[in-house]
């Protein structure tokens, strides 16, 4: 396929192992480097490019530039084409005589035109309810074949992510095998996402012949947006991977695909276009991909106000638990008041770590689709494939630096165990007193008097769970588990070497906690505070 790596030694595909960041070859085992494989596809986009230049003089084809939304469309010379397909406005028409900018790779049409209007009614029909239904069914006839302009990325990414509420960065690579990037300023790229994935098995040699009954939209997207298109469609891809890993959907990734190989191609596109009525059908497996005319909004809250709203919802369920319980109204605001003061301080320190995220509304397109199913033909006829075409996104692998050296891990965040752990200290915490207690009278809960221990709950019940909230879950996110992956494949857990060393300073200031005065008369009466809280809880006030 054109856009495998070949090895240069016995000519057969190469694959990416990540591990070791290499091509290697499935049938000698030779490694291609980055860089080689590269300079492989500049070969191969010179040789097309010179092609094209002598190709282009045995068809007489025209051009046309929209006066509004400057798109241009390469055509037969027997097309009449008057109007937009795009905004709807008129278009300039002159001979084509350049080859310029022309993709050196297309996957053609599989499917026809009268084949991609009845895939678009088929949906229609499905979807009767929805106002986009009614009004594209009137417009049918005006479904167009296009060959829009895209850039094909295929190969190794180097991202960075990190959880939105955390300072830490990751380091992960990943490897893209058909990432297609909308080169068309005037098109929706959500729309033109949902009629993905194409199959790679369809990628030719491009030739001025496969104009014949369609046309050819050119690129029309400056150098610079579009690398910014081709960062933000990879970060898209890889954010549900990362997502898993990191166990959070706030997460920010940046990506690098400057090793990755960049092929202009050609895809094959039915599209229609009236006023807030957009849809386009995949012209080489038939899913359907329409945008909804109205726009829909997303609002995000402040970090306060999330606190707020989070301490009313569970204090209302607290005093309606209450009030069925058979708590007067008095009563339950009384107990619901207490709680809310507490749980109002845990939210806020929860959701103070996202203070950078201000009140704002977000706006944006539904996109439909006729579902993941494609077709291919069989005696003349379209039938629906068995399986279903998937886009292949090799899952990323995370790096850690250890002992000087960049290594594969695999992180784990919060394990049952962890979180078992972590929710046990803090409950050993807030109820110290009485497990010593119930140590010293010999686990005799008839007198058991927790009265005695009213003062600490006082202290730990708000102070346990914003420590745990605070700290609990940095330690959780900040400080993963980490499995170093061998080059076998098996895993082994890294353990750093503990430091921790007691000093002579540390041993100073604890002697002198305890025997200088005057901080060691407030560590003494805080001691002596807390055996007698002990005692009191064990033996009762008798």
């Amino acid at each position: 396929m054109i856009a495998d790596i070949h090895c240069p030694k016995c000519g057969a595909p190469a694959v990416f192992d990540i591990y070791y960041q290499k091509y290697q070859c499935q049938h000698c085992g030779s490694k291609v480097e980055i860089s080689e494989a590269q300079e492989q596809k500049l070969g191969f986009r010179k040789m097309r490019g010179e092609h094209l230049q002598t190709s282009v003089k045995q068809f007489r084809l025209f051009s046309a530039s929209c006066e509004g939304c400057g798109a241009k469309v390469i055509f037969e010379e027997n097309e009449a084409l008057s109007s937009c397909a795009f905004c709807g406005r008129s278009m300039t028409r002159k001979e084509y005589i350049h080859s310029k900018g022309m993709p050196e790779s297309v996957i053609p049409f599989r499917i026809t035109q009268q084949e991609a209007t009845e895939r678009l009614a088929e949906w229609c029909r499905d979807n009767k309810g929805k106002r986009e239904a009614k009004h594209l069914e009137p417009l049918l006839s005006e479904l167009k074949g296009f060959y829009l302009p895209y850039e094909l990325v295929r190969g190794p990414v180097h991202m960075t992510a990190e959880r939105m509420d955390g300072g830490k960065k990751y380091s992960c690579e990943g490897y893209l095998f058909n990432e297609f990037v909308n080169r068309s300023a005037q098109l929706d790229n959500l729309l033109l996402d949902g009629m993905e994935p194409f199959d790679l098995q369809g990628l030719t040699e491009f030739d001025f012949a496969y104009v014949a009954g369609h046309r050819v939209k050119t690129s029309d997207v400056a150098d610079k947006e579009l690398e910014s298109r081709v960062r933000r469609e990879v970060e898209a891809t890889y954010k549900p991977s990362v997502r898993k890993v990191l166990e959070t959907k706030a997460i920010d990734v940046d990506a690098d695909v400057s090793s990755a190989m960049r092929l202009p191609v050609l895809l094959p596109v039915y599209y229609i276009s009236s006023g807030n009525t957009v849809a386009a059908v995949n012209g080489q497996t038939g899913k359907v991909s329409v945008r909804a005319e109205k726009e829909s909004h997303y609002y995000f809250l402040p970090w306060w106000l999330k606190a707020i709203l989070a301490t009313v919802i569970v204090s209302g369920g607290l005093f309606g638990a209450l009030y069925a319980g058979g708590f007067g109204v008095g009563g339950g605001l009384y107990i619901t008041g207490m709680f809310a003061i507490v749980m109002l301080v845990i939210m806020l320190c929860l959701y103070s770590d996202t203070v950078k995220n201000p009140f704002f509304v977000n706006g944006g397109r539904e996109i439909f689709t006729s579902g993941e199913q494609s077709f291919h033909r069989e005696n003349g006829r379209l039938v629906q494939d068995d399986s279903i075409l998937e886009r292949k996104v090799v899952a990323p692998t995370f790096y850690e630096t250890i002992e000087g050296q960049r290594v594969p891990v695999v992180l784990r965040f919060a394990t049952p165990y962890r979180v078992a752990r972590m929710i046990t200290l803090a409950l050993i915490a807030m109820f110290l007193p009485v497990i010593l207690a119930l140590f010293i009278n010999g686990f005799d809960f008839h007198r058991l008097t927790l009265g005695g221990s009213a003062v600490w709950f006082c202290i730990a019940v708000p102070t346990v769970p914003v420590y745990l909230v605070k700290f609990g879950i940095v330690e959780l996110y900040e400080r993963p588990w980490i499995y170093i992956i061998q080059p076998d494949g098996s895993k082994k857990r890294y353990r750093k070497k503990g430091n921790f060393k007691i000093t002579k300073e540390m041993l100073g200031i604890g002697l002198r906690a305890l025997f200088v005065p005057p901080v060691s008369l407030g560590v003494w009466f805080g001691i002596l505070c807390f055996i007698a809280m002990v005692y009191l809880t064990a033996f009762g006030f008798d």
